[in-house]
């Protein structure tokens, strides 16, 4: 049985940059090492992305998907990146089934290719890219309780060798990264939104769906769609909730995540 997760992205192409400060060094550590924490290499991968917004849910379906180098004013090398992994057609369609048996409305897509929610960090967490992948949308009326129902009906993959991965950062506020003032702030939401994570399952359930109440939510994410991919992971698992990764970034506390 695989786990779901919700891990930090980074920013941008971070990890494939020069990086004399160090500053997403721990994350890439640890993006590196949770593969090692699996309790078996995965038989496909699903990313929710924060990058790719649908009306309604959609999974990309392409057997070679493309790249989309959605992130600009970075150096030329880093739209040069490739990461030829394979798609897996039948399982988007398998996971578009299982949405719509719940009644939710979802597509599939066989022309998206993959965008920096995925490929950033699979590229340094399955650097060989020998795994099949493929990458989900976040609904774009950024309702919780409908993400955390997805990850409901997907949750019978994790049994069948499907790890299911929610791409996203737990603290996105962009005036906020390198602003002091924002790490007391940044600091309370990761406090709450830990605590959440690690509650049982149906009181998980009820704070999440309900996060805009927590203390510092706003300022920690003006705009929702990089933590929804959590409300994703989180739906996926009626067991355990534990945070495996924290840190200080940029003045600001960002985690991971991992469900049982």
């Amino acid at each position: 049985m695989q786990p779901s997760l919700y891990i930090p992205h980074g920013g941008g192409p971070c990890f494939f940059m020069d990086d004399p400060q160090a500053i997403w060094t721990g994350m890439a550590a640890f993006l590196r090492r949770y593969p090692e924490d699996l309790p078996e290499r995965p038989k496909a991968i699903i990313v929710v992305s924060a990058h790719w917004e649908t009306k309604g849910f959609a999974f990309g379906a392409a057997a070679r998907p493309t790249m989309i180098y959605d992130y600009s004013g970075f150096p030329p090398h880093t739209y040069q990146l490739n990461y030829p992994i394979a798609g897996d057609p039948a399982l988007a369609a398998r996971a578009a089934e299982l949405l719509s048996s719940k009644g939710l409305e979802v597509s599939v897509d066989e022309a998206r290719g993959i965008d920096h929610g995925l490929f950033i960090p699979m590229m340094v967490s399955f650097p060989e890219g020998d795994i099949p992948m493929i990458e989900m949308s976040v609904q774009k009326s950024f309702d919780p309780q409908l993400h955390l129902d997805a990850g409901k009906a997907l949750a019978p993959l994790r049994a069948e060798g499907v790890l299911i991965v929610g791409s996203g950062m737990s603290f996105h506020n962009m005036r906020g990264y390198g602003d002091p003032r924002f790490t007391a702030p940044s600091e309370e939401f990761d406090h709450w939104l830990t605590a959440a994570a690690e509650s049982d399952p149906d009181k998980r359930e009820a704070l999440l769906a309900a996060w805009k109440d927590a203390p510092s939510a706003r300022l920690s994410h003006p705009r929702e769609e990089h933590l929804l991919p959590l409300m994703v992971a989180a739906g996926a698992s009626g067991g355990e909730g534990r945070r495996i990764y924290s840190e200080r970034v940029m003045q600001t506390a960002i985690s991971a995540f991992r469900f049982d």
